[in-house]
C-alpha cells in the first residue's frame, strides 16, 4: 500500500510540474515568412522560418503550405507576415506548439 501512495504522490508532483511548465510558456508575436526568400537563409528551398529578435529560425510543426500558397501574392515566399507562436528553441529550430497566423495589415 505504502508503494502505490508514493507512486501516486510522485505522478501527482510530476504532473503538477508539468502543468506550471506548460502555462510558462507566454505567447510571441514574431515575423514570419519563408526562411530562403525573405530571411536569405540555407538550405535553399522554401520552408517556413520565424524571426525571433533579429535571428531567423526554420519552423518544425507547421508547413509553409498550410497557410495558402506561399508563392501568391501575399504568400510567404513574397510577404513578411506577423505570427502568435509558443515554442522553443530546439537544435537551433524553432518547434512550434501553437501558431496563429494574424491578418494582414492594410
Amino acid at each position: 500500500m505504502k508503494k502505490i501512495a508514493t507512486l501516486l504522490l510522485f505522478l501527482t508532483a510530476f504532473l503538477i510540474n508539468a502543468q506550471e511548465k506548460k502555462s510558462t510558456q507566454k505567447i510571441q508575436l514574431v515575423e514570419v515568412s519563408c526562411g530562403q526568400c525573405k530571411f536569405g537563409m540555407t538550405p535553399k528551398g522554401c520552408d517556413l522560418a520565424v524571426r525571433i529578435g533579429g535571428k531567423s529560425y526554420f519552423v518544425d510543426g507547421v508547413k509553409i503550405d498550410e497557410h495558402g500558397d506561399a508563392h501568391a501574392k501575399d504568400g510567404f515566399c513574397e510577404a513578411i507576415r506577423t505570427a502568435e507562436v509558443i515554442g522553443e528553441i530546439k537544435k537551433g529550430r524553432f518547434v512550434v506548439s501553437y501558431f496563429k497566423l494574424l491578418p494582414k495589415k492594410m
